[in-house]
């Protein structure tokens, strides 16, 4: 009689909560855990006291797997606590969200900086630019970012987004990378504009047993513009 599988627990990107991943965690019967700040999820100001949290929350030897700042969140308590992550699964993730010496493969911090002040003027009328954005060069861009918009939820409080946003601008996680002992799956889009290509395939390179599945012609959101790909991805990695 062959082992149970073990749990398997998504966290969200920014903003836009956890509705987006739900189909894809329901496929591959996982359950999604709330950013803090999000749902009912308490807040937490500290990026890595929230990585903490998170860990506490998890079974041991749980599979882990996060979307753009859920993944940056995801390789942080795999790295912290290897005990509570037997597997990690990083969507459209990233060591570093914003430019840094040695890691050209991101945002501006200047380009994060304005973005910041427009969402704190009116996060409504900036979120539909931002899920454009990161929609650019996905072959069903349009229709992606039409989806997203349907399935956000709604949005946090000013201060709890900001305090992502400030997570994006600070966080640097190149010296944990190589720390993560679980294998690990980078699912990334060959087109993502917000976290490019690049980014991963530097990221990859420095967890010690990881790989890199690239979807073509598609950007931020795998699970969305290429759900039966991004199954087909995800699948033997969580089976095996």
């Amino acid at each position: 009689m062959s082992a149970p599988l073990a749990p398997l627990v998504f966290l969200p990107g920014w903003c836009v909560g956890r509705t987006p991943l739900r189909a894809a965690a329901e496929a591959l019967n996982g359950r999604i855990f709330d950013l803090p700040g999000y749902g009912d999820a308490p807040s937490v100001a500290d990026f890595y006291a929230a990585a903490d949290d998170i860990a506490a929350r998890l079974q041991p030897g749980s599979t882990l797997a996060g979307w753009s700042l859920g993944a940056q969140l995801a390789l942080a308590v795999a790295a912290r606590r290897p005990d509570r992550v037997g597997k990690l699964l990083l969507v459209a993730g990233t060591a570093s969200f914003v430019q840094r010496d040695a890691w050209p493969h991101a945002m501006p911090p200047a380009m994060l900086a304005e973005f910041a002040s427009a969402v704190a003027a009116d996060v409504e009328a900036m979120l539909p630019r931002f899920v454009g954005g990161f929609n650019r060069g996905d072959a069903r861009a349009k229709a992606v970012t039409v989806e997203l918009l349907r399935l956000a939820d709604p949005r946090p409080s000013g201060p709890v987004l900001a305090t992502g946003l400030d997570w994006l601008r600070d966080v640097d996680l190149r010296d944990l990378a190589p720390l993560v002992r679980a294998p690990t799956l980078l699912i990334h889009g060959a087109a993502d504009p917000l976290m490019p290509l690049a980014a991963a395939e530097a990221l990859a390179a420095l967890i010690p047993d990881a790989r890199l599945a690239i979807l073509a012609d598609c950007a931020h959101a795998p699970f969305i513009s290429r759900p039966e790909e991004f199954l087909a991805a995800a699948r033997p990695f969580l089976n095996d």
